[in-house]
């Protein structure tokens, strides 16, 4: 297949970058990439343009670096905040992924970040705080706080049903009922204590007898 060189005035994934001298397939580039004006045939006059195009690329580029590090700052600020349902255990129903938490940032904050950009070793699947890694640019990373948090309920604590007040004077009598043999019963023993205690009467001696009359 024949290739040609072309000069790129855009950034093309996986090609190149802005004023980057590249060869590709000679129709790819008369059907493609030189009719959408992504590239320009490298032509000795278009050789001239190309130091206008390093200029435009360099500035270009600071100017990105320099969002990036405005956008870095404030992120390191945010608490991005992501509800998910879970069961009665708290386990969640699936996981938080990086195009999640990239909707999140556009809902919340009307931050616009491609979800590559959002680095997850893998989907959060735990509720609470995560510390979540931004590679915003080859220079600049920073880490942004997400909280994922329920929707489902906590269940209600069962409380123990009151008695009613039926039941509570029902308890009372009982409660009187069961005391009555216990007072009767001490009674007579308390008599019996007190009789118990009192000395014995001595018998009274007989009287002597009148003396006969003479």
């Amino acid at each position: 297949m024949p290739k040609t060189e072309v000069i790129l005035i855009q950034n093309i994934v996986g090609l190149g970058g802005e004023s980057d001298q590249v060869k590709v397939a000679a129709g790819y580039a008369r059907n493609y990439l030189i009719p959408q004006g992504f590239a320009i045939p490298l032509t000795a006059a278009n050789k001239r343009r190309l130091e206008s195009l390093k200029q435009r690329r360099a500035q270009r580029e600071a100017d990105e670096l320099n969002h990036m590090n405005e956008l870095s700052r404030s992120l390191a600020k945010l608490i991005a905040i992501v509800t998910v349902k879970t069961g009665e255990d708290g386990k969640m129903f699936g996981s938080v992924t990086a195009g999640t938490i990239a909707d999140q940032l556009k809902t919340q904050f009307d931050v616009a970040l491609d979800k590559k950009k959002i680095h997850l070793e893998q989907p959060i699947r735990t509720l609470g705080e995560h510390e979540v890694e931004l590679r915003l640019h080859h220079d600049v990373t920073t880490t942004l706080k997400v909280r994922v948090e329920s929707t489902t309920p906590l269940p209600a604590p069962v409380e123990a049903p009151e008695a009613s007040s039926g039941d509570k004077r029902e308890d009372r009598r009982t409660e009187k009922r069961g005391r009555r043999p216990e007072a009767a019963a001490a009674a007579p023993a308390g008599e019996k204590a007190a009789k118990a205690e009192k000395p014995e009467r001595k018998p009274r001696a007989p009287k002597a007898e009148k003396a006969e009359k003479a």
